[in-house]
């Protein structure tokens, strides 16, 4: 892809890149190219290549096979640009979530306390309506910048927000840069209520492995963590793949997993919920590549 250099500086492009490098998971097999755009005007001009595209952004949602990807990967989170106009926030789609919850900490701007643990971008967050402690991105993000895979950009503010849904999901836009409404707070306020969240996260999830958040959506009517562990799963392994001790709705690598290894449990702990309780389980994380 000769192409590439055309648009990048070359330390920003990585062929047969592993894919384990660059998911919260660490698991997952090759990209045939991994780059990484620094400017909106770089991530167009990749957009409007003749190549299969992938887009992620910090991979905290994600679960790439181990036959990786072909084509062209492309990480936003060279696009990471923002500022701050009073009580609006204007951030490029590669900001990490909590990076911007911090920002709103340091400028007595509240609406972000929910944001301070959750290690995705605010791509991510926008594309999913990420969500925790009672906060959720619908409640701050006002219009946002898209472009598609032909290189044309667009902005919208009705952005059609659901539980752990966008209009974005499922769809080929490509988010480049959101605003956020916040409102003017009590900065010891709001840093008391940011380490009340990080103290309750760090008790109640197991951080310390890695993952990939939340494994399964919320059944209606239940809790996918309370169905798991009542099915007797809390600790059961495939390969290196385990339902955490600490909280059931999590799958980690417990140290050595593949992508086959937790594809394989998340299809165990389906089947069995399914069988005890006749609820299904509806994975949260996105699963993408060549098996």
């Amino acid at each position: 892809m000769d192409e590439l250099y055309d648009i990048l500086a070359k330390e920003n492009i990585f062929a047969n890149e592993p894919m384990s490098k660059h998911t919260t998971f660490k698991t997952g097999g090759v990209a045939d190219f991994l780059v990484i755009p620094q400017s909106k005007e770089e991530m167009i001009a990749l957009l409007k290549l003749n190549v299969p595209k992938t887009i992620i952004g910090n991979g905290s949602n994600l679960l790439v096979k181990d036959g990786g990807i072909r084509g062209l990967v492309i990480k936003t989170t060279g696009l990471n640009h923002y500022q701050i106009q009073e009580e609006m926030m204007i951030a490029q789609s590669g900001v990490y979530l909590s990076k911007l919850a911090q920002e709103a900490k340091e400028h007595s701007l509240t609406g972000l306390e929910f944001a301070c643990g959750i290690p995705g971008t605010l791509g991510g967050a926008v594309m999913m309506n990420a969500s925790a402690y009672g906060g959720e991105t619908a409640n701050v993000v006002v219009e946002t910048e898209y472009a598609d895979f032909e290189g044309n950009v667009h902005r919208v503010t009705d952005h059609q927000f659901g539980y752990r849904r966008s209009r974005f999901t499922g769809s080929d836009a490509i988010i480049l840069e959101s605003k956020l409404q916040l409102a003017k707070g009590n900065y010891d306020e709001i840093d008391a209520k940011m380490q009340e969240f990080m103290k309750s996260r760090n008790a109640k999830q197991p951080i310390e492995k890695p993952s990939a958040g939340s494994t399964f959506k919320r059944p209606e009517g239940y809790f996918a963590g309370k169905l798991i562990e009542d099915a007797g799963l809390k600790g059961f392994k495939i390969g290196g793949a385990k339902v955490s001790e600490k909280h059931a709705g999590f799958i980690i690598n417990d140290g050595g997993a593949t992508s086959t290894d937790i594809l394989a449990l998340i299809q165990y702990v389906q089947d069995k919920v399914k069988n005890e309780f006749g609820v299904d389980l509806e994975p949260e994380i996105k699963i993408i590549g060549e098996s």
